[in-house]
């Protein structure tokens, strides 16, 4: 049977109300009295009530996360980030992940509002419940920190990956080597991928190429690898790789693993027959064969900035919302070479 918090008054031979103090450390206790209850506490190995102490602090010292998908190594980094940051200030992260699109997105962020988490981060954000004012709402009612995701005007907590300055460096990476015929690869609904397909358009303007871009519908799962591979498969009926594309340019690591499966499926050399570049610099890029020429995005960085900003936040350090931005960087390795 567990103890309570009578056994407890019982055994120090103090009241209720006493070792609430002294288990809530919410009002003075003369020091003999705290050192006999202390000492029951330590006898009985009594466990205060943490949802009781919580109510009564008015903070369960908890961080809401919400990610895309875990599985996408990006963001399990951004998160060890975040986790490792936040345990020197004694909280725990509490995670939800696979989160598809904006309905459930909104139904998780409510959910952890009613368990009274002391803070809210969210990795890529869902460009509708920012435009919405959603967000707004929420960061009345909580702390909030977003992480990239749609931001120009936007008056709330942001840190963000200068990912234009990335997703530049690679094309124009690309272009120096002489490419010319570069597909962009990309996935649904999200604000990055918007992005990063603006700027592939400026550039294949400005060497005066046509567009050619491939959805692979979910992009932060593991199953864009598979599904990236069979675009490949499909799109070779229609382009020839190695002529009529000689590049590949990702929105992020995975794709880009897809891309090498699909390549080596049809009997194309990377980067003898085609160049590829991913984005993130996620573990396994320098694992693969070839190694991976990526973006580097700094996730434990992100990670930590996002969770200093939360800590500020809750601690009401900060006067307005802040915008924190984290470098990016192109990692030259083995997949890409000069076009033939």
């Amino acid at each position: 049977m567990a103890v309570t918090i009578e056994d407890v008054a019982r055994e120090a031979g103090v009241s209720i109300t006493t070792v609430s103090r002294v288990v809530n450390d919410n009002y003075p206790v003369k020091i003999e009295t705290r050192q006999r209850v202390e000492e029951a506490i330590k006898r009985l190995n009594y466990r205060p009530n943490p949802i009781a102490v919580s109510l009564v602090r008015k903070t369960t010292n908890i961080i809401g996360v919400i990610v895309p998908g875990i599985s996408n190594m990006y963001f399990s980094d951004v998160v060890s980030g975040i986790e490792k940051y936040l345990k020197e200030y004694d909280y725990d992260v509490f995670l939800v992940s696979e989160v598809k699109d904006a309905k459930s997105e909104k139904k998780y962020v409510n959910k952890f509002i009613d368990r009274f988490v002391d803070g809210l981060i969210v990795l890529d954000p869902k460009t509708e419940n920012i435009l919405s004012g959603f967000y707004s709402d929420v960061s009345k009612r909580i702390p909030l920190v977003l992480v990239n995701g749609y931001n120009e005007g936007i008056d709330l907590n942001f840190v963000i990956s200068i990912q234009e300055k990335g997703f530049c460096e690679a094309m124009e990476y690309l272009i120096n080597l002489g490419h010319k015929k570069i597909a962009f690869v990309r996935g649904e609904k999200s604000y990055s991928y918007d992005l990063k397909e603006n700027i592939y358009k400026e550039y294949m303007n400005k060497i005066k190429s046509p567009y050619i871009i491939i959805n692979t519908d979910d992009g932060n799962t593991i199953e864009v690898v598979k599904n990236t591979e069979n675009k490949i498969a499909e799109i070779n009926d229609r382009y020839r790789i190695g002529r009529d594309i000689t590049a590949f340019c990702a929105c992020n690591d995975l794709m880009a693993f897809g891309i090498l499966n699909g390549c080596s499926n049809l009997g194309l050399s990377v980067p003898k027959d085609v160049s590829v570049v991913g984005f993130d610099n996620i573990m396994i890029s320098e694992m693969s064969n070839p190694k991976l020429t990526t973006v580097d995005q700094n996730m434990k960085t992100l990670g930590k900035k996002a969770a200093e900003l939360i800590v500020k936040t809750i601690k009401n350090e900060n006067k307005k919302p802040q915008k924190v931005f984290v470098d990016t960087l192109l990692i030259k390795r083995e997949s890409c070479a000069l076009v033939k």
